[in-house]
């Protein structure tokens, strides 16, 4: 069995013995943030967290609702997007909104997984009524970021 020993301090090893077995030896800092233990590397800089860990954004849930409405809508298991508002018991314009956001170009929608879009930039920008083509939904981040600018 491996013996495992947390150390804040020292320099990272590799110590390989004569039977085969290797020891890696690095130095972490394991403390306790929101709840959950996070792991500082040895230059300071913490640990990636887990995708599970991460909590959703709003603009992220907005996606993931309109991609389900709208499979929702193709397979047929439903026969429009009232008929989704009234199953979720929500607004119809707010499910056509989201369902907009399923057109937008594919580097808007990885920048919204990543969570990299300018912070001014809101949902009502991207959802309602989202120009067809993707060079003009580019061209609302830019104006978008020039109104942030102001």
């Amino acid at each position: 069995m491996s013996d495992i020993q947390i150390q804040a301090t020292g320099t990272t090893e590799v110590i390989q013995s004569s039977d085969g077995r290797i020891t890696l030896s690095v130095p972490i800092q394991i403390k306790r943030r929101s709840g959950r233990n996070q792991m500082t590397l040895p230059n300071g800089e913490p640990g990636k967290p887990r995708p599970w860990d991460v909590v959703a954004t709003p603009l992220q849930l907005a996606l993931a609702r309109g991609h389900r409405w709208l499979a929702m809508l193709e397979s047929g298991q439903v026969k429009s997007l009232t008929e989704i508002a009234a199953l979720e018991g929500i607004d119809n314009s707010y499910v056509s909104r989201m369902v907009n956001l399923t057109t937008l170009a594919p580097d808007i929608v990885e920048a919204i997984l990543e969570d990299a879009l300018p912070d001014h930039l809101t949902l009502f920008d991207l959802a309602v009524d989202p120009p067809a083509l993707w060079e003009e939904q580019r061209l609302i981040l830019v104006s978008s970021s020039d109104k942030g600018d102001q």
